[in-house]
């Protein structure tokens, strides 16, 4: 075996042209194939970590809504409670001033009648003063009897 240089040119000019032809119409365009493929991942792996990040951003929007939503409806309850408290506390004040006031009203119209009554006892204990006193001058007996007078006119009195 000997070893040919022609063969041995033309096979390494075989394999450069070879070569030349697989990387401008095979490795290029397969290059350019995996570049591609390359960039849409890294585009894909950017747009996941961005919707991520979208995603971590309204999850912590939300809960702040949320933390807010329960801190207000606390303070409405919180509101709520004074109010009844103080519409209790007024109802309670307006119940005492009602039965205040007709506690006085009803002391006056006892007051009222209890001066009526008196007047009327006394304009009938003057009239019977007085029939009690003709009575005495016209008959002019003796104590005794006079004593019985007054107890009938007392248990008159008394009678009416």
């Amino acid at each position: 075996m000997s070893f040919v240089w022609e063969s041995t040119v033309f096979t390494i000019i075989a394999f450069l042209l070879l070569l030349w032809l697989l990387s401008k119409y095979a490795l290029g365009p397969l290059m350019g194939v995996m570049e591609q493929r390359r960039q849409l991942v890294q585009d894909q792996m950017k747009t996941a970590e961005e919707s991520r990040l979208q995603a971590s951003q309204q999850l912590e929007e939300q809960k702040q809504a949320l933390q807010q939503a329960r801190k207000e409806a606390y303070d409405i309850i919180e509101q709520s409670k004074l109010t009844s408290t103080k519409q209790a506390d007024d109802i309670m004040q307006s119940a005492k001033a009602e039965a205040t006031r007709l506690k006085n009203e009803a002391v006056s119209d006892i007051e009222v009648e209890k001066n009526k009554a008196i007047a009327a006892l006394r304009s009938q204990v003057g009239g019977m003063s007085v029939m009690i006193a003709s009575k005495i001058i016209e008959k002019q007996i003796d104590e005794k009897s006079q004593e019985q007078l007054v107890d009938q006119y007392l248990k008159e009195v008394e009678s009416k």
